[in-house]
């Protein structure tokens, strides 16, 4: 079969793949076909016919991802420090500590003397 492929023209084996495209969907089909017919044979042993018990069928629900909502812009945190030399520098106490802050530590000051 691997030598007739290679001496055929490119026309000819695109012709030989729809055909085996064709050849493929109708085999799906009676395939389908069958099962149906044996689902319908083994549904009547019970009594039942097949719509029957496709109505009965628990069906699933997709889960529907929704648009993601847009995240609320965090509040600034009140501040907890203020410098005493100017009281317009303050620090919430989170996050890296200010160089005034860590001045006034090291010269001996009691961090909460420096609470607001």
């Amino acid at each position: 079969m691997n030598e007739d492929l290679k001496s055929m023209s490119r026309k000819e084996l695109e012709k030989l793949l729809t055909d085996v495209k064709k050849a493929l969907q109708t085999a799906q089909a009676r395939d389908r076909r069958d099962a149906r017919k044996a689902a319908e044979r083994a549904a009547a042993e019970f009594g039942f016919s097949l719509n029957e018990l496709e109505d009965e069928a628990p069906k699933k629900e997709k889960k529907v991802k929704g648009p993601k909502k847009a995240k609320k812009p965090a509040k600034p945190s009140a501040p907890k420090y203020a410098d005493p030399s100017d009281p317009s520098k303050t620090w919430t106490g989170k996050g890296r500590q200010p160089n005034w802050f860590r001045a006034a530590v090291e010269k001996g000051i009691d961090p909460s003397k420096l609470e607001i």
